[in-house]
């Protein structure tokens, strides 16, 4: 019965606490502005800090719904890159076959470069094909954009070529539709500039006139365009070099097209007869 009349008390004790507090806040609340000012910012402090309680815990709770949201949205821009990716190879595939429609003579097979270098004076490449696909050595890499390079080894499944950003490497080019022809050659300096040499003076050109490939080999077709010329200057007092601005971007290569000559084999048979004649 003490312990019951102790816990009583203690109930009592408590409830007329709580009534007197209820009291003096109500007498507090009607007793003047001052204590209404602040009365008011502590319930605003108190709402606020369980508002942002309550919004913390929605964020919370809704990460893992954000975050499935954001993978579900990464996988479809990924997917819509793939895609883009495929369409815009397959366009420049549909670009260039209409370049080498004409020439019936070459047999050509699509590639794709898995290394190139850059930044030496021999540069080279590796493409995705080999002789099991038909590549063979001195066969000429090509795109839309211009010629590559020439390729020298092969292997069954990749082949190795040496890039037109190559000192050691040029090609016949022509000046316009009925120019002058001579060796165009890489700067080694620039990612796009090349020298054309050997022009005579008697033949006229302007800054901006198209260079092509002049056919006059036995590995490129003729009339895939090269770049734009530049200035000029004239070497021994007998012919013009004159500067190239190449349409290749040589810094963004993926697909090319691998071209050889049919009748490579048959032309470099009648040039070795006629050297034996000479």
């Amino acid at each position: 019965m003490p312990r019951e009349r102790k816990l009583s008390s203690i109930l009592i004790s408590t409830a007329i606490f709580i009534i007197l507090e209820i009291a003096a806040f109500v007498m507090l609340r009607h007793n003047g502005d001052l204590q209404n000012i602040w009365i008011a910012k502590i319930s605003h402090s108190v709402m606020g800090r369980i508002w942002g309680g309550s919004d913390n815990i929605r964020y919370y709770l809704s990460l893992k719904k954000t975050n499935d949201e954001l993978a579900q949205e990464n996988f479809e821009l990924r997917q819509a890159l793939d895609i883009y990716k495929s369409v815009a190879g397959e366009a420049r595939r549909d670009s260039l076959s209409s370049l080498i429609e004409p020439h019936s003579d070459y047999s050509f097979i699509p590639a794709t470069i898995v290394k190139i270098s850059k930044n030496k004076q021999h540069n080279y490449f590796i493409i995705n094909k080999g002789s099991e696909d038909g590549v063979r050595p001195q066969s000429g890499v090509i795109t839309q954009e211009g010629v590559i390079g020439i390729i020298d080894a092969v292997d069954k499944h990749y082949s190795y070529g040496f890039s037109l950003m190559n000192s050691g490497l040029s090609i016949s080019a022509r000046i316009g539709t009925e120019g002058a022809v001579g060796p165009l050659s890489w700067d080694g300096r620039s990612y796009s500039g090349a020298v054309l040499k050997e022009i005579p003076l008697q033949y006229k050109f302007a800054p901006g006139d198209t260079v092509w490939t002049s056919g006059y080999s036995a590995i490129f077709p003729p009339d895939i365009p090269l770049g734009v010329t530049g200035e000029a200057k004239i070497v021994n007092g007998a012919v013009n070099e004159i500067d190239v601005e190449l349409f290749e971007n040589f810094t963004a290569l993926r697909y090319v097209t691998v071209v050889e000559n049919v009748g490579r084999d048959e032309i470099l048979s009648l040039e070795s007869l006629e050297g034996e004649t000479e």
